[in-house]
């Protein structure tokens, strides 16, 4: 486990670089990318799809912007991610903007290490309920392996509920 000391040239991306200078503990878990989704990298890696966190580019407004994480195993809800952002309309962003954005290419992005700073985070709460997490390090088939709380703390998230509820099944 990288405690965020000594050399990490050998095993660098921004978002690893990016947990090394918030002195965040992590894991680097590489697997081979052989096609996109949180499923695969589960399966892949061997961890649980709901401890494997996808991060979403989602569009807020008119150049507006944020990310969402969520259980692999889950799906977003996006009007209850624009209540949590207090803004009208939540759609995802096309795949060239989330690229843009982050700096990072679909099957890869990471929340650590934007291209563009400051994007609002969503965490869900239920991310928050394992004692660990695998979430995306910036390149395709590599992951870390984090505490959800040092996510959370990391990029200022709020977490709430932005998964749907039950009754809209």
């Amino acid at each position: 486990r990288h405690l965020g000391r000594g050399p990490i040239a050998a095993m660098s991306t921004r978002a690893i670089r990016y947990l090394h200078q918030q002195r965040i503990a992590f894991e680097k878990v590489e697997y081979e990318h052989l096609e996109k989704g949180a499923e695969f990298a589960a399966l892949a890696t061997g961890s649980p799809l709901e401890r494997t966190v996808k991060t979403l580019v989602v569009a807020i407004g008119p150049k507006r912007f944020a990310l969402a994480l969520v259980t692999g195993d889950r799906e977003l809800d996006l009007k209850r991610l624009a209540r949590a952002l207090g803004v009208k309309k939540a759609e995802m962003a096309d795949p060239e903007a989330a690229e843009r954005l982050t700096g990072y290419h679909v099957g890869g992005i990471s929340p650590f290490g934007l291209r563009q700073a400051n994007l609002p985070v969503v965490m869900d709460e239920a991310v928050l309920a394992a004692p660990e997490i695998l979430i995306n390090a910036g390149q395709r088939g590599t992951m870390l392996r984090v505490a959800p709380r040092d996510v959370r703390a990391a990029l200022n998230a709020l977490d709430k509920s932005i998964y749907p509820s039950p009754d809209s099944w």
